[in-house]
C-alpha cells in the first residue's frame, strides 16, 4: 500500500478510543478477532483494503482520515517517532530494551527518547558521510551556481548596505574600511598567536569578538578576505550547517560577499565596462584595480561578467599534476567529470591552456591560447601562482566569440582537444608503451583529501574540542 504502517495504526487507534470503542467491540462490528485489530494498531501487520473500509464504516470514519500521514496527535507523533528509532538496525544492534511508549510514560521523558535518537542518528550520519556524498554536494553547488551566471543579487544588495552603513563611496576597500564594518556590526579584531590548527579564524557571538592568526599562514590567504568571509556568514544570518552541502553553500556565499565588499559592485562594473569599451578586458588589470589576489579577482570577474555583459566564461583552479581543484562554468566547456557529476580531483586534458601553461617559457607572464574541443574553440587567458602545495594555473576562459573583449585575443597559440576520448592525452603514445608496458610500476601520490570521509562535526575538519578550549582559554 506505500503507507507507514505504525501512522495507520496509531490513527486506527485514536478513531477508535474516540468512539469509545475496546478491540474486543471493534473486532466483533468488523468481524476480526481483536488481536489481528492490535497487531495492526500497534503497526505490526499490514491490513487489506477491504478490511480498512469496514474499519472506517464501523467508525463512522472517512477512508482518508485513516490513511493521512500526519499523526493524529503531537504526542502520538512523538511515540511514532520513537518506535520508528527503536526498530532501526543500527539500535536493534544494541542490544538495549525495546521502550513502550504507552500512556503511563511521561511526554518528558518521550521527548527526551526522542531527541537522543534524532541526535545520535544526526552524529551517525556525519560520520558516515562519504566523500562521494561530498561530491555529489559540490556538483549540485555548481548546477545552481551555473543557473544564476553565478550571481547573487541577494548578496550584492547585502554587501552594499554595509559599505554604505560605513559611508563608502568610491574604489577599493581599504583596511580602515574593513574595521569600521567589523565596528559597525558590533565586533572588535583580535589577532592571537594560538589560533586552532584546523581554523583561520574564530568567531566569539557571545562577546562579539573575531580571532585571527598573527601572521600569514603563507598560502595566498588574503587577511582581509577572511575577516570579511567571517562577516559574511554574520551579516547573511547563517546557522549552524545541517549538512555537507548547506555547509558548501554557506562557504561559498561567504566567499562571494567578501569578494563583493572588496570590488564593490558599482566601481567594479564600472571598471569592466571601461574595459569592454576598449575590448580589453583582463584579470590582471582587474585584480591590479582592487589590490585582491588573482583568484578573487577571477571569481568575481565571474560574478559579473555573465549578468552584466553577457559574456560566458569558465574558471578552472588546476595543480601542476593537472587535477582539478575547483571550477566553475556557464559556456558549455565540458569539464571532467565522474559518475557523481563531480569534477573536483579529475585530471584536465593535457592540451587545455591550464595545463600547457606549465610547460610554458615563461609561465608567470600573461599567458593566452585557443583550444578547439568537441563544443566549439574557447579562448583562455592563464596565471601560475606558486604555493607551499606546489603550483597552480587559474584559467578563465570563454567561448572563441567572446574572445575579441578580452587583451591576448590575439594569440596565435591554438591546441586541439578530442578529451574524453583515451586517444587524445591519456593514452600513452605507441612507441612509450612498446618500450615500458609491464615494466613500470609507480607509486601514485595519492589525493587524501579527494578520498578520505570528511571528518566529524557541524563544520567538517574543525576540531571543536580545540576551538572551545581556545575561546574558554580567551575569556578566562
Amino acid at each position: 500500500m506505500g503507507i507507514d504502517l505504525v501512522t495507520l495504526g496509531r490513527r486506527l487507534r485514536h478513531h477508535r478510543r474516540l468512539r469509545g470503542l475496546t478491540l474486543d467491540q471493534l473486532g466483533a462490528a468488523v468481524g476480526r478477532a481483536p488481536s489481528q485489530l492490535s497487531l495492526i494498531e500497534n503497526g505490526k501487520r499490514e491490513p487489506k483494503l477491504s478490511l480498512l473500509q469496514a474499519l472506517a464504516a464501523a467508525l463512522d470514519t472517512p477512508l482518508s482520515e485513516l490513511l493521512r500521514t500526519e499523526p493524529p496527535s503531537r504526542r502520538e507523533g512523538l511515540e511514532i517517532a520513537l518506535e520508528h528509532f527503536q526498530r532501526e538496525p543500527a539500535y536493534a544492534g544494541l542490544g538495549l530494551p525495546v521502550v513502550k511508549a504507552g500512556r503511563r510514560l511521561p511526554l518528558d521523558a518521550l521527548e527526551s527518547l526522542v531527541g537522543l535518537h534524532t541526535e545520535l542518528e544526526r552524529q551517525h550520519a556525519e560520520r558516515s558521510l562519504t566523500p562521494e556524498e561530498a561530491r555529489r554536494a559540490n556538483a549540485e553547488l555548481r548546477r545552481r551556481m551555473r543557473e544564476r551566471d553565478n550571481y547573487f543579487p541577494e548578496i550584492e544588495a547585502e554587501a552594499a548596505r554595509v559599505l554604505q552603513s560605513v559611508r563608502h563611496s568610491t574604489g577599493p576597500l581599504s583596511q580602515r574600511g574593513i574595521l569600521a564594518i567589523a565596528a559597525q556590526l558590533g565586533f572588535t579584531l583580535h589577532y592571537v598567536g594560538d589560533l586552532p590548527r584546523s581554523t583561520r579564524s574564530v568567531t566569539d557571538l557571545r562577546n562579539m569578538r573575531i580571532y585571527l592568526p598573527q601572521v600569514s599562514a603563507g598560502n595566498g590567504t588574503d587577511p582581509r578576505f577572511v575577516v570579511l568571509q567571517t562577516l559574511g556568514h554574520y551579516v547573511l544570518g547563517h546557522a549552524e550547517p545541517r549538512n555537507y552541502g548547506d555547509f558548501l553553500r554557506q562557504r561559498v556565499e561567504a566567499n562571494y560577499f567578501a569578494a563583493a565588499l572588496l570590488m564593490p559592485e558599482t566601481f567594479a562594473t564600472d571598471f569592466l565596462r571601461r574595459a569592454h569599451a576598449d575590448r580589453a578586458l583582463a584579470i590582471d588589470d582587474f585584480r591590479d584595480a582592487f589590490g585582491v589576489s588573482y583568484e578573487t579577482a577571477a571569481h568575481r570577474f565571474t560574478n559579473l561578467v555573465s549578468h552584466h555583459f553577457g559574456i560566458p566564461v569558465h574558471f578552472v583552479r588546476v595543480h601542476e599534476s593537472g587535477i582539478v581543484y575547483k571550477a566553475y562554468e556557464n559556456d558549455n566547456v565540458r569539464f571532467p567529470s565522474d559518475v557523481t557529476g563531480a569534477i573536483e580531483g579529475q585530471p584536465v586534458c593535457r592540451k587545455w591552456a591550464a595545463r600547457t601553461v606549465f610547460a610554458a617559457a615563461d609561465k608567470f607572464s600573461g599567458f593566452y591560447q585557443y583550444t578547439d574541443t568537441a563544443t566549439g574553440t574557447y579562448w583562455c587567458t592563464v596565471h601560475v601562482e606558486q604555493t607551499r602545495d606546489g603550483e597552480f594555473s587559474v584559467c578563465v576562459g570563454t567561448p572563441y566569440a567572446h574572445a575579441k573583449w578580452f587583451r591576448g585575443q590575439e594569440t596565435t597559440l591554438r591546441t586541439r582537444s578530442s578529451c574524453p576520448d583515451p586517444d587524445c592525452c591519456r593514452r600513452p603514445p605507441a612507441g612509450l608503451v612498446d618500450a615500458w608496458s609491464g615494466h613500470a610500476w609507480p607509486s601514485a601520490r595519492v589525493h587524501a583529501h579527494l578520498l578520505a570521509a570528511l571528518p566529524p562535526g557541524v563544520f567538517p575538519g574543525v576540531d571543536t574540542t580545540d576551538v572551545y578550549a581556545f575561546l574558554d582559554r580567551r575569556n578566562a
